[in-house]
């Protein structure tokens, strides 16, 4: 693995939706070398509509990403504002997202979806790269449990996401789609690479089935931080998983994928044996740190995430300041 001894690490953050917001409003505080390596498999609402209409990837989690990344300043905060305002009528603008517009615009005036992202993330100030994780648009397709013993297929995010029955597995439509290139050297160049939080089965997992990107995050030498949800969703594709089962789904799909440090909220792990137990086989340690936000919500407070991964990145894994011997990313 990569040893960083630099101030400002290069992070690539993996996922999709508010659990990849997350992850960017922490890092944001750590470094401006961020890159976001987005799902788009988004296939319900404003994204959905324009994806359909204009044959484009769907731009919302894209959208979330680079607001995620704003500069805090004046600008920034404003365009991250107009980039998330949803206009509300009875035409057809109704809930489509001004971010989610202008980006598809861009890629129109350009021609191209790398070099329009980009053009977004300078008029905004924002503080990294975000990146789509594949160059087409994808389809989730899940096998579902149900409690009679039947065995299903369901397919569309918007409706895997909904799967309140356990899912055993997902695949991705088209079975192996062209990752981006600038995805894949961003993995290759990086010092850590961050993987959720986030919706399991449509956000974090679908990186791992992009073949190109899998192979790309087998083969770094970047160490691998894992961060796990504050919760189930309710009657959502993950409703009723404890902490482990989120572990034992990713090693379904990813067996051979190495993991440098598991990071977990207390309050999120109900057996912290089982889930020490995991991280073990995955070569990782469990690093537990109040990561909520402790307003009840199941919210990422970003200052806290943010200690959290320093912590990983310079190796202190345990309860006092005696430091692992493990790849530290700070002097």
């Amino acid at each position: 693995m990569r040893t960083s001894r630099v101030p400002h690490p290069a992070v690539v953050a993996l996922g999709g939706g508010h659990g990849l917001s997350a992850t960017l409003s922490a890092l944001r505080l750590m470094t401006d070398r961020i890159t976001a390596v987005v799902t788009v498999a988004d296939d319900g609402g404003s994204s959905g509509r324009l994806r359909e209409e204009l044959d484009v990837l769907p731009p919302g989690d894209l959208r979330m990403a680079l607001a995620a990344l704003c500069d805090d300043s004046d600008w920034g905060r404003t365009w991250r504002d107009v980039m998330q305002h949803r206009f509300a009528s009875t035409g057809s603008l109704d809930q489509h997202a001004v971010g989610n517009l202008l980006i598809v615009a861009i890629w129109e005036l350009l021609g191209d979806t790398v070099e329009g992202l980009d053009l977004v993330g300078r008029l905004l100030g924002a503080r990294g790269r975000v990146l789509p994780m594949a160059a087409v648009p994808l389809e989730i397709e899940a096998d579902v449990q149900h409690p009679d013993g039947a065995c299903t297929q369901v397919r569309g995010q918007s409706t895997v996401a909904l799967t309140a029955d356990p899912i055993t597995r997902v695949r991705l439509v088209p079975a192996d789609p062209p990752a981006c290139p600038e995805a894949l050297a961003a993995v290759a160049a990086a010092d850590w690479v961050v993987l959720g939080p986030g919706s399991w089965y449509t956000s974090v997992l679908p990186h791992l089935l992009v073949p190109a990107l899998r192979d790309a995050l087998l083969a770094t030498s970047a160490p691998i931080i894992l961060t796990l949800n504050l919760e189930p969703e309710a009657q959502g594709e993950t409703d009723g998983m404890r902490a482990e089962a989120h572990l034992d789904a990713l090693r379904v799909h990813a067996p051979t994928l190495r993991v440098h440090t598991i990071v977990a909220d207390p309050a999120a792990v109900e057996d912290v044996d089982a889930v020490t137990e995991r991280a073990h086989a995955m070569g990782a340690r469990l690093l537990l740190r109040q990561v909520s936000r402790g307003d009840g919500t199941a919210r990422h407070d970003p200052l806290r995430l943010a200690a959290a991964y320093r912590d990983a990145m310079e190796g202190f894994l345990g309860d006092v300041g005696r430091a692992h011997p493990a790849r530290p990313a700070f002097p």
